[in-house]
């Protein structure tokens, strides 16, 4: 058998309780039943007696993968996975004791991540806030080729190399009505597209800031967030900065993943300007601490009636939009079109889940056929009383609703009305007899409205404006 020695790497053992530091230990994440990241590297760790050699068979090549713990006891093993597959199985080993792993999948792992319309299960959140159409699904949703782990809730006051035990699941009725339904569409969907087994891993919590998912070393640039002394102790507030990065992302630094989904930003609407500095900057600290340019795709936040912060949340939307420009291998799924006035917590989960497998088929996996972006504005003309805008991704460019007024325009006064709109060769022609000379539009740029731009391929455009006034 072919042998492969890497070194160890030294982790803390927090997480870990001290009377087992003698035996051979692995974290949670690594049991029966998981998914590691196809054509990869994958790191597996753990802790065993100190300075002990530790061995990984790998049941797919029958390769043997050896190491030797610190002094601490803390080992590391990166194994070659090949294409997609399995079942398979590993067997850990050192001079003490062995572990066995099976029913292990080879394929594509994502990362799910966000606020409470991530954690949203398939089941609903209550009778009054249900999941649309998760009765068909949970009916069709067995299917041994999709695996899911969801992380514990957990803020913690230094970061954490362990959760409290918990286990990867098969996706059945039974699992999947207690995980995300925004997690579990996009992976069917991209395990019915893609052929292989997929994995995601579910690391979410409703009512967040995205400060307690950020490191504490990456807010220390930003004075107004407040950060608590480390200490080895939980957070009483789940909404602590750098909580829920230690209680929760910190645990899965290295473990394989292809990318991340992202739907978060409605608690973060009442200061648009701190979230435009704060989210590109977790996005390249997570990269960075995983040491790979993984892909990123988000959620942009549906319409929702945010009474005194409506302007604010059309402002998030929009540092979201442009966020874009911030976030390399990025992209944005526009839930325009599926907010619902009555509640922050749209049913329809199933668009937003197909609506990020979109990009990660296209822009990931190289699927080019597949359509993922919606109208995104590019340019504006003036001509007399009219406005023209142009823009990308507008083939078959049309309006549901064209009366329902979405689009304003406004002079130099900056104050906005109702506009007549029209289409013509691909274009948006606006005006208002209230606005002679109009200078500036602005479409859906309300906390609460009903989107009705849409491409022909049925995706919708995100609100914009093309002025910068802070009104």
């Amino acid at each position: 058998m072919k042998k492969i020695v890497i070194a160890a790497l030294s982790i803390f053992t927090l997480g870990y309780p001290i009377s087992l530091l003698a035996n051979l230990k692995l974290p949670s994440i690594f049991n029966d039943g998981m998914v590691l990241q196809r054509e990869s590297s994958a790191a597996i760790w753990g802790l065993a007696s100190a300075n002990t050699k530790v061995e990984i068979l790998t049941s797919w090549n029958n390769n043997t993968y050896t190491t030797y713990s610190d002094k601490q006891g803390a080992w590391k093993i990166n194994v070659a996975t090949p294409k997609a597959g399995g079942p398979y199985q590993l067997l850990i080993k050192d001079d003490q004791s062995k572990i066995t792993l099976g029913n292990v999948l080879i394929g594509e792992v994502w990362l799910a991540s966000g606020q409470s319309n991530m954690a949203m299960p398939m089941k609903g959140l209550s009778a009054k806030e249900p999941v649309l159409h998760s009765d068909s699904i949970l009916a069709a949703a067995t299917n041994n080729q999709i695996r899911f782990f969801i992380a514990p809730q957990t803020s913690w006051a230094q970061p954490m190399q362990e959760y409290r035990q918990t286990k990867w699941q098969t996706a059945n009725p039974t699992t999947v009505k207690n995980f995300s339904a925004v997690a579990y569409t996009f992976a069917s969907e991209l395990q019915q597209k893609l052929k292989i087994p997929v994995g995601i891993i579910q690391v979410a919590w409703g009512g967040t800031f995205i400060q307690s998912w950020m490191s504490a070393k990456s807010l220390e640039a930003f004075p107004e967030v407040k950060l608590l002394p480390e200490n080895d102790v939980a957070f009483e507030d789940k909404n602590t900065p750098a909580g829920l990065f230690n209680g929760m992302i910190s645990p899965l630094i290295g473990y394989g993943i292809k990318g991340a989904i992202w739907y978060q930003g409605e608690q973060n609407v009442r200061d648009p300007k701190l979230y435009a500095r704060l989210f590109p900057l977790m996005v390249k600290d997570w990269r960075s601490l995983w040491g790979q340019n993984f892909a990123f795709y988000y959620a942009q936040i549906a319409p929702w009636d945010y009474k005194s912060a409506n302007q604010k949340a059309a402002w998030l939307r929009e540092v979201q939009l442009n966020s874009l420009k911030e976030i390399p291998n990025a992209g944005m799924a526009v839930l325009t079109d599926i907010g619902m006035e009555n509640t922050i917590h749209p049913p329809d989960k199933l668009t937003v889940g197909q609506r990020l497998s979109y990009l990660a088929l296209q822009q990931t996996y190289g699927q080019t056929k597949v359509k993922a972006q919606g109208p995104e504005f590019h340019h504006l003309k003036i001509k007399g009383s009219r406005l023209f805008l142009t823009f990308k991704f507008a083939d078959g460019l049309y309006l549901t609703e064209p009366e329902n007024n979405t689009f304003e325009v406004a002079g130099v006064d900056q104050v906005f009305y109702p506009a007549t709109v029209s289409v013509s060769k691909g274009k948006m022609v606006l005006s208002s007899p209230k606005v002679p000379k109009p200078i500036a539009a602005r479409y859906a740029y309300k906390g609460w409205v009903k989107g009705n731009l849409y491409n022909k391929y049925g995706l919708p455009a995100s609100s914009f404006r093309t002025d910068n006034w802070d009104k």
